[in-house]
């Protein structure tokens, strides 16, 4: 091997440790953001379908008897003229 080789070798193998530990940092910010994203998209999506299920749902309706209300009004109006 040349000399400039063997410098290149030493070189590398004196920053090796520094190179391992940023690689493993790159690689556990890369995990945690892809994550993060993933969790976003999947509540996004949750988000969505709840609100589409929700404004298809059906509406409830009530019914009531208003006979009694209605008799009652009749009277007043009767009385009144």
């Amino acid at each position: 091997m040349s000399q400039a080789k063997v410098d290149k070798y030493k070189k590398e193998k004196a920053n090796r440790k520094k190179e391992m530990a940023k690689q493993k940092t790159e690689k556990i910010i890369g995990i945690i953001c892809g994550c993060a994203i993933l969790v976003a998209i999947v509540g996004w999506a949750g988000y969505t379908g709840y609100n589409y299920y929700e404004d298809n749902k059906p509406a409830q309706t009530y019914y009531t008897n208003t006979s009694a209300v209605s008799s009652y009004v009749s009277g007043l109006n009767t009385e009144a003229q």
